[in-house]
């Protein structure tokens, strides 16, 4: 299948053609700045770079990202330890993507105006996070910038470095057709999605305190549900010879990211009718009119991270994997032009 650009997310005002666009002029600029030790490109999950030695067993992996305008929900909602926990998790699980444990986690918080009640708040998160994930908050920056933050609204960002041996890094040639993926379930939206979300559900929809469908929870709840992180699921199986991959699903959905890891003459095949997808993604598409197309393409749909296995531990690695974190075989890898197919 293949997906248009998102419409819809481009009406709520972000374009994912402008972001594409950017990673490839950015690509050569980065390149220009190469120096020994960097071993990857512009557009991984995380960056690597051997340290002590260049070109040594030893490697660290880098990576940066933001909560985004999930952070209007927080200040709507008062979430805002929430929000600390979201970023930390988020950048964990990007580096988990290559196998690495995380060292420590810096953040950046900018308003126009610093809150103490709002940083500590996300500190508190922040630290919860780092805790689960066992790495230290290293530090990190807060700036006031009236003029150019919003009076009221709050950004936080995150970088976070990590380590794993050469030996142990993931996707290391090993994904080839035949892998089986195993899916785990989300708890929301995690931190994507939330231009579009915000768009069909508050300002144009019922609120934050209306009901989601006909069961308790409200939509505000469902919109702050944590970003799930997802070391202490795979945290057993790291280092096992069965285990070929990961994806982390992001923005772009399983199409844009899956595809980040898969070798050239390899082609997903995923099975859309595998899993439940969450009320909250059918009120989104409903009230959006959104195609289920776009909706794959913007939101993690109920599956946020994939594992790749050999065939052989899939069932197994399923069951054990389902009860606390929703495991189910969504597809499996086919010889074939490398990219996602998403099939009913």
């Amino acid at each position: 299948m293949s997906t248009p650009r998102a419409p819809a997310y481009r009406k709520a005002g972000v374009d994912l053609h402008a972001g594409d666009e950017v990673v490839r002029r950015l690509k050569p600029l980065a390149a220009a700045t190469r120096v020994p030790g960097v071993e990857s490109t512009l557009g991984s999950f995380g960056g690597f770079f051997s340290f002590p030695e260049v070109g040594g067993e030893d490697l660290l992996i880098a990576s940066i990202d933001g909560v985004g305008t999930k952070m209007k929900v927080a200040r709507l909602t008062g979430c805002w330890e929430g929000a600390g926990y979201d970023i930390v998790s988020h950048c964990v699980d990007d580096i988990l993507v290559h196998g690495a444990l995380p060292l420590f986690f810096l953040d950046y918080i900018g308003s126009a105006h610093l809150d103490v009640e709002i940083v500590e708040a996300l500190g508190r998160g922040m630290s919860r996070a780092c805790r689960e994930a066992g790495c230290a908050l290293l530090g990190g920056e807060t700036a006031e910038m009236p003029g150019v933050y919003v009076e009221g609204e709050v950004d936080l960002v995150g970088c976070i470095v990590g380590a794993v041996k050469r030996s142990a890094l993931l996707p290391g040639g090993r994904v080839r057709a035949g892998d089986v993926l195993i899916g785990l379930a989300s708890a929301g939206l995690h931190t994507n999605g939330y231009s579009l979300a915000r768009r069909v559900l508050l300002d144009q929809g019922p609120g934050a305190d209306a009901p989601l469908g006909a069961g308790p929870t409200t939509i505000g709840e469902a919109l702050t549900a944590p970003h799930r992180m997802y070391l202490p699921a795979v945290r057993p199986y790291l280092g096992r010879a069965e285990l070929h991959g990961f994806a982390h699903i992001t923005g772009g959905g399983i199409p844009g990211n899956l595809v980040r890891i898969l070798p050239e003459g390899v082609r997903a095949q995923i099975s859309r009718g595998s899993w439940h997808v969450p009320p909250l993604f059918r009120e989104i598409q409903r009230r959006g009119r959104v195609a289920d197309e776009e909706m794959h393409e913007v939101f993690n749909m109920g599956i946020a991270w994939i594992l790749i296995v050999d065939p052989a531990v899939a069932d197994t690695w399923t069951k054990e994997l389902q009860p606390a974190w929703g495991a189910v075989t969504i597809g499996r890898l086919v010889p074939g032009e490398q990219g996602v197919v998403l099939a009913e």
